[in-house]
């Protein structure tokens, strides 16, 4: 069920907009995504990656930076540890280029070759399935087993005090980066936060960080540390060093996309110019895919990576080994890098078929036994493949309007992972109950945990039970910008929007509403008949093309009824078409004369 708001913040639009020559509506969306200083406006119109904040605002960063500096020039064996989805490739990618150009630019010691070099730096992307999310034991003996001296993670590592401490009596040393959740235990109304025993733990949401923005992923972190390295080593400025740090700028921007971060703040300029990065840089494997994808000589955009980039990555994690992907990044030739991207490309085709089968079973048990009543979707498929469980907990959530979970057997127990709504903090949530997980981790909208054998059912008792969700939470509320008709819409306003962009998780796109709109001229397009073309016009007169995606059939069998006569959420864009831009209305949201807003 939904429910359609008018954003009523208030603010000095007019003045607004004359000082940052903008138009008032503009001005009012910019306040809408609470924007009420103008320093913040200013950095949101006008940032540059010289605003980006210091990396040595963070906790442990110098510290950790200095002891990196020090184990190179000591020439210690250092091992990454990332981890199998977007981010933790692209972290562990970053620090890899990073740490490698450290090294090598370290002077070389007598009697040592460039080979002794590109033998004191290796990468392990754990294995979704034998190893699960972040570090284990095995993972730690297995370095220890290979004179690995040094581990730093990425993307991973805050919540693995155990495995840290087992390092520690090997004498490894380790260095965390990551961005998740400081793992805690309450007692009465205090939280005890449980910090791991490395030698340096860098993550903006320690509570005594005191980095300005908190919402960076794990590519992010890693990039500002390879920065921090690189000026703890006083690594002269050159054109190598300024490509290796366009290059890794470029895949932390690709990681923040992936990753699903709020595109505020920091992160807004971080993919505003990454994009563009990633279109140029010089990484054979990531041109490759590009081109296989058919987005050659296109300017990307965020849906390009989270939509289509971005899932031949997480492809490979899922299904074969992530590693794969790293292979795609290091491809030495642009010919070699094809081969990898066409594999990648074909992994992920299978992974939204069996996804797709999935998503049918989950439904259909949700429907049979009367799961629905629960006001947390736990759905457990012993069948399906442990690494498509997100994916599926994600269309439940979209489905239902509630978080969801999804559980399926691994290897030793039962694995699952978890998509949450607005109102529900899914890790806090996990954490009231967190004595029946065997591992468990995530953000506010995002989890994954494992669980013994045979304890799903308890599970989805315990974690109904502890829920407060009450009724209106699952109500999706519907915040509309500005009440505007169609007849406003002009290539001047879809410029002065281009100013917002790019639209993400956190700047989502404008969303405009008029009533007693008509619908004509409707015809179902797609092969899955999910896409409806036609045209609205307004009673004043205005028409413009209108594009609307969702069930074919059950949309234009209720125009039919309704014979047109809609209220509609929309958003103006710009299509092009053969060479030709035109302005089109996509409607997000909408309401059939004599229907319930739905």
């Amino acid at each position: 069920m939904e429910k359609w708001y008018i954003e009523v913040k208030k603010a000095d639009f007019e003045g607004i907009a004359d000082r940052f020559h903008i138009s008032p509506v503009v001005a009012r969306l910019l306040r809408n995504r609470e924007m009420t200083e103008e320093s913040q406006i200013e950095l949101f119109l006008n940032g540059t990656k010289e605003d980006l904040h210091d990396p040595f605002l963070m906790a442990d960063m110098e510290r950790s930076a200095a002891l990196m500096a020090n184990f190179i020039k000591e020439r210690k064996k250092i091992r990454i540890i990332g981890d199998y989805d977007i981010d933790g490739i692209c972290s562990a990618y970053i620090l890899q280029k990073g740490l490698a150009y450290a090294i090598n630019h370290s002077g070389i010691a007598d009697g040592e070759s460039r080979q002794d070099t590109d033998n004191l730096l290796d990468v392990v992307i754990p294995h979704r399935i034998r190893d699960g999310y972040g570090l284990n034991d095995q993972l730690i003996a297995q370095a220890g087993q290979d004179g690995v001296e040094v581990i730093i993670t990425c993307d991973n590592g805050i919540a693995a005090a155990s495995q840290i401490a087992y390092a520690n009596e090997l004498g490894i040393h380790v260095i965390v980066t990551d961005h998740h959740e400081v793992p805690y235990e309450q007692k009465g109304e205090e939280r005890i936060y449980l910090m791991p025993p490395a030698d340096g733990v860098i993550d903006p949401k320690r509570e005594d960080c005191k980095y300005p923005f908190k919402g960076i992923c794990g590519g992010v972190v890693a990039y500002k540390f390879i920065q921090a390295l690189l000026c703890q080593m006083e690594q002269k400025q050159n054109e190598e060093k300024e490509q290796l740090l366009e290059e890794c700028f470029a895949f932390a921007a690709f990681a923040t996309v992936g990753d699903v971060m709020e595109l505020t703040g920091e992160n807004h300029i971080i993919v505003k110019y990454g994009l563009k990065s990633i279109a140029h840089c010089n990484n054979y494997g990531m041109q490759a895919l590009i081109e296989q994808c058919g987005l050659k000589d296109k300017e990307l955009s965020p849906y390009h990576v989270g939509f289509i980039l971005g899932p031949c990555f997480n492809a490979s994690g899922r299904l074969d080994s992530a590693d794969r992907v790293l292979e795609l990044l290091n491809a030495p030739s642009k010919r070699e890098a094809m081969g990898i991207a066409a594999e990648l490309k074909e992994l992920n085709a299978k992974r939204q078929e069996l996804t797709l089968n999935g998503v049918e079973k989950a439904i259909q048990m949700v429907e049979e036994n009367g799961l629905g009543m629960d006001r947390v979707l736990v759905v457990y498929l012993p069948k399906v493949h442990e690494s498509l469980a997100g994916i599926i907990a994600g269309k439940l959530r979209e489905r239902y309007g509630k978080p969801a979970f999804v559980l399926t057997d691994g290897e030793e127990g039962i694995k699952g992972s978890g998509r949450s709504i607005e109102a529900y903090h899914m890790f806090e949530e996990m954490t009231k109950i967190k004595d029946i997980f065997l591992k468990y981790g995530g953000h506010k909208l995002a989890a994954g945990l494992s669980l013994p054998a045979g304890s799903a059912e308890e599970f989805s008792r315990r974690i109904n039970e502890v829920c407060t969700l009450k009724n209106e939470d699952f109500i999706e509320k519907v915040m509309i910008d500005v009440p505007m008709p169609i007849d406003y819409i002009s290539s001047e306003l879809l410029d002065q929007m281009k100013l917002l962009e790019p639209y993400g998780n956190g700047n989502r796109k404008p969303l405009f509403a008029q009533k007693g709109v008509v619908f004509e001229q409707g015809r179902i397009l797609g092969k899955n008949g999910n896409v409806v073309k036609g045209k609205v016009k307004s009673p004043a007169g205005a028409s413009f093309d209108a594009i609307y995606f969702g069930d074919g059939e059950d949309f234009l069998r209720k125009i039919q009824k309704c014979r047109g006569l809609v209220d509609i959420v929309y958003t103006p864009e710009e299509n092009t078409y053969r060479g030709t831009t035109t302005i089109q209305v996509e409607i997000r949201h909408i309401k059939f004369a004599g229907e319930e807003t739905k």
